[in-house]
């Protein structure tokens, strides 16, 4: 008689709860444990050290005062030495500074004394629902491409903002890809299954923008013929983007305020306000010190928005990674019919050498073009029709000054056209353009002209 098969019941996961006050680890161990979690408990810095060298957790709440040291500490500690745990601190009432402190040291996110149960247990089941590190990047369905160093620094960066709560900036120029960074934060996260949320706050009305934001009640105004929600109720739970923040009015920064520090919102002509639970990230391409400084952005709001900085750099700092990109977008463009375009020799080189001031979304508008306009295989430099001023800086196109722009212009031309016609072979290049290999290769670093990547 064969013996039943047992199915392997999934092992609990276990929590470390740090703190010196007897009641308070009761409180959290007891709830916890009705989550059907196994609890270990430490009254200091050190006893909480010992256990996360001993033994395995799955998360960390640790009280900020502790008798030898601060959770400070320890979230620094587990940062540097258990880097997929995420940690939580508790902070004393109305202490955002240390909130926000502990944010940036790495923790997941916090929770304000008296403890409420129902956010300690939604923060639990946040945390616990992270992806494991080593498959986070596996998981996503989008993907920022690239290998030079700014790119891969910012894919570090958005991997550890994922496994965090706290609002981020992300700065950088226009089309740079700063809504993919906001994208990418969210599908690595413990949200990642709930709504991420893009709002464009530039192209709101100001006069529609609450109602907007916050939702409204019936007959709160002529045409509210039914109560609607608004991007705070559409997100809870999930993610809201706010992209070209900048462009917020003052009154309605003032609101957005009151909304991120209290989490509730109120409905237009609503009573009570509606509880919303939303990670924040914002972008924009303007300078928001700048805005701070000369009084049209609040003071208050940024330091709030901007917990955590993610600086998006632009596609000229990137420039190994072009043809990288620009392989991807022609297999996107060949759609179902698979009939991928190839860039020539030439065609590589003048995208090498481009400085791109539209970043990655110009890249594609131009490969876009390019793929209409190409009556071949294999895309030629005029399918690219690539501005000749954007080229070599800020002369325009014939210009003859400054001298040293109008030389560089036409020796960079030069050197693009001799490579285009020996694909890229810079001996024959240099040959073709009577010059040494050495000379090719010093005038190529001086202007800029990188060699295409296989």
């Amino acid at each position: 008689m064969k013996r039943a098969e047992r199915r392997a019941e999934p092992v609990a996961a276990a929590v470390l709860v740090v703190d010196d006050e007897a009641d308070i680890r009761e409180l959290l161990e007891l709830t916890l444990l009705r989550m059907g979690l196994v609890v270990e408990s430490a009254a200091n810095l050190s006893d909480a050290k010992a256990l996360l060298k001993a033994k395995r957790f799955e998360l960390c709440l640790t009280d900020m005062r502790l008798p030898d040291g601060e959770g400070l500490d320890l979230v620094r500690h587990i940062s540097e030495h258990c880097g997929d745990v995420p940690v939580a601190v508790i902070t004393a009432y109305g202490s955002a500074e240390n909130a926000v402190a502990a944010l940036k040291a790495g923790a997941f996110d916090y929770l304000s004394k008296p403890v409420s149960l129902e956010d300690l247990r939604s923060l639990v089941k946040s945390a616990l629902s992270l992806p494991q590190q080593q498959s986070a990047g596996k998981t996503a369905r989008l993907q920022l491409l690239g290998e030079s160093p700014a790119i891969r620094q910012a894919r570090e960066m958005i991997h550890k903002l994922a496994r965090s709560q706290a609002p981020v900036y992300i700065g950088g120029e226009s089309g740079s890809g700063k809504e993919l960074a906001a994208r990418l934060i969210h599908e690595q996260g413990a949200r990642r299954e709930q709504r991420f949320v893009p709002v464009n706050c530039g192209a709101i009305p100001e006069n529609l923008m609450e109602s907007e934001f916050f939702g409204y009640k019936k007959g709160a105004f002529t045409g509210a013929d039914a109560d609607r929600d608004g991007f705070f109720q559409a997100a809870h739970g999930g993610t809201l983007f706010l992209d070209e923040v900048a462009d917020l009015p003052l009154p309605m920064q003032v609101k957005l305020l009151r909304a991120i520090q209290e989490k509730g919102v109120r409905k237009v002509g609503a009573t009570n306000e509606d509880a919303v639970d939303v990670r924040m990230i914002c972008a924009t391409h303007q300078n928001l010190t700048t805005l701070v400084e000369s009084g049209r952005f609040r003071q208050d709001l940024y330091f709030r928005l901007n917990v955590i900085e993610l600086k998006m750099p632009p596609l000229r700092e990137c420039s190994e990674d072009v043809l990288t990109l620009a392989q991807s977008m022609l297999e996107r463009l060949a759609g179902a019919e698979g009939n991928v375009l190839r860039l020539s020799g030439a065609a590589q080189a003048a995208l090498v050498a481009y400085d791109f001031p539209g970043n990655v979304r110009e890249l594609e508008n131009i490969l876009e073009r390019a793929v209409a306009l190409c009556g071949g295989e294999e895309v030629q430099p005029g399918d690219l029709r690539l501005t000749p001023a954007r080229q070599s800086g800020e002369a325009p196109t014939g210009g003859k000054w400054p001298l040293q722009d109008y030389l560089d212009r036409i020796e960079r031309e030069a050197i693009l056209e001799a490579l285009g016609m020996t694909r890229f072979n810079r001996t024959a290049a240099a040959r073709l353009l009577g010059i040494t290999f050495r000379a090719l290769r010093y005038r190529m670093e001086r202007l800029g002209i990188n060699e295409p990547r296989p």
